[in-house]
C-alpha cells in the first residue's frame, strides 16, 4: 500500500531515514492570520517542524497542519514529502519534527507490530494512542478520513448489477461467477488484509481467471472503462470522484481502519499544549469526501498540494489571508 512506502528493518533504520529523504526543511511562509482557529496566537514564539510522507494526501495534510500552526503564531519549518512511512515517523519520535498526520492502521500494524486490526475505529485509535505514549508520541483526536482498501465499480456496471456492499458482491460471485471480475495490485492480491482475507471474510469465491493484477493507476482507468467489474481502490483517492466510481461498503468491517490523526512529539505537546486546540477543529472537518476532493485537485487537475491546502483552510474559515 502506498501509505507504507519505504518499509525498513529496525537494524537499518537510521540509514533508512537518510535514504527516505529527511532533510533540514525550509520555512513555511503563508501570509495567514487566525480565522476560527489560532485566535489569540497561542503558539506565538513556537518554532514547530511539520513532516509528512511523499504522496499527495500526505503533502496536503502536512500543509494543512503547517498553515494552522502559522495562523496560531508559530514559525513553521516544512519537512513534508519524506519518502516512506518510517522516515516521517522517526522524525517525530526523535524530535527532529514535532508533528505529522499519520494513519491509525499504519501505526498499529507497521510501527507497533500487530497483525490483527481492531474493527472499531475509535478503539483502534485508542489502542494506538496508548501504545505510542511509551514511544514519546501523543496522538490527538482522529478524523473520519479513512484511507483504506475498497472495491469500486463504474456507473454502468452499478446499474447492471446493483451491488452496494461486499456481501452483495460475494452473493453475485456465487449466483453469476463470470460477472465478478477484479482488477487489483499484486500486493493486494497476496496480503492477508487484502484480497485473500476479504474472500475468506465474505465467503467470496472469485475464480483465478477472473482476477487481473496491474499497477494502481491502471486499475482506476480500467474500472472506469468497465474492463473489470470491480477494481481495488483507496477510499480517499481523488480518482473515485473524478471518474464517478461507486465504492462498495465494507459491511463486515474487514479492512483495517486507516484514520488520519495528528501524531505529535510528546515533549513538544507539553511545551505547547495549544497544538491540540489548534488542530482539533481542523481534523474534525476531514473525511473521505473532503480528501477525495482535495486529492483530485492535485492528481487530476494538476494543482499544487500546498495551494490546495491553503485554499481549503481559507474556504473553511479556519484561517484568513492577510
Amino acid at each position: 500500500m502506498r501509505r507504507h512506502g519505504c518499509l525498513l528493518l529496525a537494524g537499518v533504520l537510521l540509514a533508512g531515514i537518510s535514504s527516505c529523504g529527511l532533510t533540514n526543511g525550509s520555512p513555511m511562509v503563508d501570509d495567514v492570520e487566525p480565522g476560527s482557529i489560532g485566535r489569540g496566537k497561542p503558539l506565538e514564539g513556537a518554532k514547530l517542524t511539520v513532516t509528512s510522507k511523499e504522496f499527495t494526501e500526505q503533502l496536503i495534510l502536512g500543509a494543512i497542519m503547517g498553515i494552522a500552526f502559522q495562523a496560531a503564531g508559530a514559525e513553521v519549518v516544512d519537512r513534508t514529502g519524506i519518502q516512506g512511512s518510517i522516515g516521517a515517523r522517526e522524525a517525530v519520535v526523535k524530535g527532529d519534527a514535532d508533528a505529522s498526520y499519520e494513519y491509525t492502521g499504519t501505526a498499529w500494524i507497521t510501527y507497533q507490530g500487530n497483525s490483527k486490526p481492531l474493527p472499531d475505529p475509535r478503539k483502534q485509535w485508542e489502542a494506538v494512542r496508548e501504545a505510542d505514549l511509551r514511544n514519546g508520541v501523543t496522538w490527538l483526536e482522529p478524523s473520519a478520513l479513512n484511507n483504506t482498501y475498497a472495491l469500486a465499480m463504474n456507473q454502468a456496471n452499478h446499474k447492471k448489477y446493483g451491488t452496494r456492499t461486499l456481501s452483495e458482491v460475494a452473493a453475485l460471485a456465487k449466483s453469476d461467477p463470470p460477472a465478478v471480475t477484479l482488477c487489483v495490485e499484486g500486493e493486494f492480491a497476496n496480503r492477508t488484509d487484502g484480497l485473500r482475507g476479504m474472500e475468506k471474510a465474505y465467503g467470496m469465491n472469485v475464480a483465478t481467471g477472473n482476477i487481473t493484477q496491474m499497477d494502481t493507476g491502471i486499475i482506476y482507468t480500467q474500472t472506469a472503462k468497465g474492463a473489470c467489474t470491480y477494481g481495488e481502490v483507496f477510499t480517499t483517492d481523488g480518482r473515485i470522484k473524478s471518474m464517478n466510481l461507486v465504492v462498495m461498503e465494507d459491511d463486515r468491517n474487514f479492512f483495517p481502519n486507516y484514520n488520519a490523526a495528528p501524531m505529535v512529539n510528546t515533549d513538544a505537546l507539553k511545551k505547547w499544549p495549544a497544538i491540540a486546540e489548534v488542530l482539533d477543529p481542523v481534523t474534525a472537518k476531514l473525511d473521505n469526501e473532503v480528501a477525495q476532493t482535495l486529492n483530485a485537485k492535485v492528481d487530476v487537475d494538476g494543482e499544487d498540494p500546498h495551494q490546495v491546502a491553503l485554499d481549503w483552510m481559507v474556504d473553511e474559515g479556519f484561517v484568513r489571508k492577510r
